[in-house]
């Protein structure tokens, strides 16, 4: 038969939670419980050091004594015991029935009369998800059902966005979509990518994360090509602003990460000045995550210690010359002939290995490897294209293709 249960939501904020019982399975409860802003009382004669750490946080109260019998529920909105001890347990479990207050025994998923689903949350600017799953006695089938649907979160599967309306504002957040594979966007980024009714993208961002959404999303295309930008820098700021205004959820999805050669400071001041809330999340920088798909370290021990990370040919000059400092140069294969004379020119040796990889993380990369002296006429030869990150220093010998030059 089929054990009847209701979930409900507790707002326990402020309200008396009794916990007997000090091991590991109370303080896991206990550690939830405060998160939720409970005025938590623990009574066990011992307890376990992350009880311990919340008595001296000053977020719990500790009875450092065996259960006292129905007198300590008096006031309590909720009671949870894990003694361990059935006798204990058994007792508070009863004097919690008599009283008329709820009570979770964690030792006797057959007997309690309440229990605390397996749960995960995600926060979104919205507020907070919680996904909580009930197995009727089985906490282990509870937690996988639970795991399984945060990871179908985490991968970008369930969408999150806000049904009501939003009486005020909406909100930014800018998003770091990695070197353009799902896998190494973050699960925060999808998170925020599927809270969204407006994606502001570029051409290097995640596009199968895109093209997962739901046709209701907006998706604003803002990408720019070398040479090529038909929507200003400017324009984008105010595409952001505009649109979380309306009272939308705007996420704008870049590739890389927002704070390394992305302008996304640029985006946060903008949003910051006309009042709009701004998120920044981190990605996976192509500056060393494309070199690394390539096989190569931006540092290694005994041949590199320190990489310099560059966009223009300014501050080559200014740059440490020894091949043992790694260079990585992004959005610089239109003007490759000239930056390896530059290199040169100021210091740096004429044999010293370079790599150029193309279209990193994607099934169609590739990786041209050669010299400071070679290099140019080799990518000339085979047609190297933009998106490619280039790398300059004694690490290129450990990519997969040095042995062709070797």
């Amino acid at each position: 038969m089929t054990r009847s249960a209701f979930p409900v939501v507790l707002d326990l904020a402020g309200r008396r939670v009794v916990a007997v019982g000090g091991g590991p399975v109370s303080a896991r409860r206990v550690r939830a419980l405060v998160a939720e802003s409970a005025d938590v009382t623990v009574i066990a004669p011992y307890v376990c050091e992350d009880l311990h750490d919340l008595v001296r946080s000053g977020d719990i109260t500790w009875l450092a004594r065996d259960y006292g019998g129905a007198r300590d529920l008096d006031g309590a909105w909720l009671v949870h015991t894990a003694t361990g001890d059935p006798i204990t347990d058994r007792a508070v479990r009863e004097d919690a029935d008599a009283a008329r207050t709820w009570c979770v025994d964690a030792t006797d998923a057959d007997a309690t009369r309440a229990s605390v689903p397996a749960r995960t949350d995600v926060t979104t600017p919205d507020g907070r998800v919680t996904i909580s799953t009930y197995a009727a006695g089985d906490p282990r089938r509870a937690s996988g059902v639970t795991d399984a649907v945060a990871i179908a979160v985490a991968t970008g599967r369930i969408d999150l966005r806000r049904r009501r309306a939003r009486s005020g504002i909406g909100w930014v957040a800018l998003v770091g979509g990695g070197p353009g594979a799902d896998g190494l966007l973050t699960a925060r980024g999808h998170e925020l990518v599927r809270s969204a009714d407006v994606v502001v993208v570029d051409r290097l961002a995640p596009r199968t994360v895109v093209d997962r959404l739901p046709d209701s999303v907006e998706v604003i295309d803002v990408g720019k090509t070398p040479g090529h930008h038909p929507i200003p820098q400017e324009r984008i700021n105010e595409i952001l602003v505009e649109q979380a205004l309306l009272g939308r959820a705007v996420v704008r999805l870049k590739g890389g990460d927002p704070y390394v050669l992305g302008r996304g400071g640029e985006e946060r001041l903008a949003c910051e000045a006309a009042g709009v809330p701004v998120e920044v999340v981190p990605g996976v920088t192509s500056a060393v995550s494309v070199p690394a798909a390539a096989g190569i370290p931006v540092t290694h021990r005994g041949l590199a210690r320190a990489f310099s990370v560059v966009t223009g040919h300014d501050e080559i000059p200014s740059l440490p010359t020894g091949s043992d400092h790694t260079l990585v140069l992004l959005m610089g294969v239109g003007r490759l002939h000239e930056t390896a004379a530059l290199l040169v020119a100021n210091g740096r040796e004429r044999h010293t290995p370079v790599a150029v990889v193309e279209r990193g993380w994607t099934p169609t990369q590739r990786t041209t490897v050669g010299t400071l002296d070679t290099i140019a006429v080799l990518a000339a030869a085979r047609g190297v294209e933009s998106p490619a990150v280039i790398v300059v220093g004694d690490v290129v010998r450990l990519a997969h293709e040095w042995e062709e030059v070797a």
